[in-house]
């Protein structure tokens, strides 16, 4: 990465999983989320994404409950969710399971009532009368004015307090690129000195890199939302694909069906994506990058969860999609082709009928993996792959049939079908 920036060593080939702790469970507490830890481990979770835990702004509170993201102080817990002792055993039992914890941080802008905006007024944005601005049509926050330097170093102070205090292994910046990028790379160097951690924008801009190591794939998912509807093709996809392919080394895409804003504004992924919502789970587990699973995707939750009020996943003894995820997060650790290793070979292969399925091919000198997804209502489509790294002996991960496949191979796929197949024996 630029700047000598480098991804911790323990994020390569991870996945994250987004925690909503109002909505996870009855209780919506650090504590009663903490008795879905292990289920989440047996599942590959490797970082665990907690939407911000710090405490809402009363003042402009939309709803009942209001919003994560209009905080009233950067360095205390939101008490609906527990203490800062059950915040600290929560982190604790994330890592004595073996995985990270990241915490949701929002720097653009404070609740109305933080108390920065009594203690320091001037920190904030005016508009035209002197009142406090906000600049992007939210209702319930105020922005913050990064001209003010001193303002900046309170910010990273904050941010220092939770992994010093609280143990944290990075942050997940909301609405990165609203903050200018000097203060990210500034940001990152001063709390990297504390431990290296790992830094993930929500944003879709190249140069955030320089302090970032993954950013959404925001493009990606308005383009295949686009797709099902029949508004855009696969071949304007793969142009989104082929643009981040060229971002810095070691730039890594975050790519996800669903996420806390897709589904309470735009809807479910069942809604988005209707028929092909699991096809484009597969891709996101398989494309070079980093894999978001959103809270209760595997139930699959398939209600769009309100974000102003308590609205609870319910959760069912019968995990539907468990397996599934467990399948795609297994084989992302096994097999290195998937882990953005810049080392690795990613083939678009043809098809025949490239308007509808798209068909890909990974391999490294130690894995190979090759993925069909057919992205359309059309059963009985018949296509070949032809690849010279192609000949070899895999499983389908799915139905655990074994095949041996020749250069060049003939398949058959149904309606919203898709298929992966693991190299074996290299």
């Amino acid at each position: 990465m630029n700047n000598g920036k480098q991804m911790v060593t323990w994020a390569k080939g991870s996945n994250i999983y987004e925690v909503n702790i109002r909505q996870y469970t009855v209780e919506g507490t650090f504590k009663a989320f903490a008795q879905h830890l292990p289920r989440l481990k047996d599942m590959g979770v490797e970082i665990i994404w907690l939407m911000p835990v710090t405490p809402i702004s009363q003042l402009k509170r939309l709803g009942s409950l209001g919003s994560y993201y209009a905080c009233s102080s950067y360095t205390a817990i939101n008490p609906e969710f527990g203490t800062m002792d059950d915040f600290l055993s929560l982190v604790l039992a994330v890592h004595n399971l073996g995985m990270k914890i990241i915490i949701d941080w929002v720097a653009n802008h404070t609740g109305a009532d933080h108390h920065w905006s009594v203690e320091h007024p001037e920190w904030y944005k005016k508009d035209s009368i002197g009142n406090f601005a906000e600049l992007n049509g939210w209702k319930d926050v105020i922005h913050l004015d990064y001209t003010k330097t001193d303002m900046r170093a309170e910010m990273i102070k904050s941010m220092k307090f939770w992994i010093e205090l609280g143990g944290v292994d990075g942050f997940r910046c909301d609405m990165a690129h609203l903050v200018p990028l000097d203060f990210w790379l500034g940001a990152r160097s001063e709390c990297d000195a504390s431990k290296p951690l790992f830094w993930l924008a929500e944003c879709d801009q190249v140069e955030y890199h320089e302090a970032f190591d993954v950013s959404y794939a925001w493009e990606w998912m308005h383009v295949t939302e686009k797709m099902v509807k029949g508004y855009a093709s696969i071949s304007q996809m793969k142009d989104v694909l082929f643009k981040y392919s060229n971002y810095p080394k070691g730039a890594l895409k975050l790519y996800f069906t669903s996420n806390h804003d897709e589904n309470t504004w735009n809807g479910t992924e069942y809604e988005k994506y209707q028929g092909a919502a699991r096809a484009f789970a597969v891709f996101t587990q398989t494309w070079p990058g980093m894999p978001l699973i959103y809270s209760g995707q595997e139930l699959p939750n398939v209600k769009r969860l309100k974000f102003f009020d308590k609205d609870q996943i319910d959760w069912k003894p019968n995990i539907v999609l468990h397996n599934f995820y467990k399948t795609l997060l297994g084989l992302r650790k096994s097999h290195t082709c998937l882990q953005g290793d810049p080392d690795a070979n990613v083939y678009i292969l043809p098809t025949q009928m490239d308007d509808k399925i798209f068909a890909y091919f990974l391999s490294d000198e130690k894995s190979k993996v090759l993925v069909l997804l057919n992205f359309s209502q059309s059963d009985k489509l018949r296509f070949t792959v032809d690849h010279a790294e192609l000949a070899g002996a895999y499983t389908n991960i799915i139905s655990g049939l074994e095949y041996n496949f020749k250069q060049q191979e003939d398949f058959e796929m149904q309606a919203w079908e898709f298929a992966v197949y693991a190299g074996r024996g290299l």
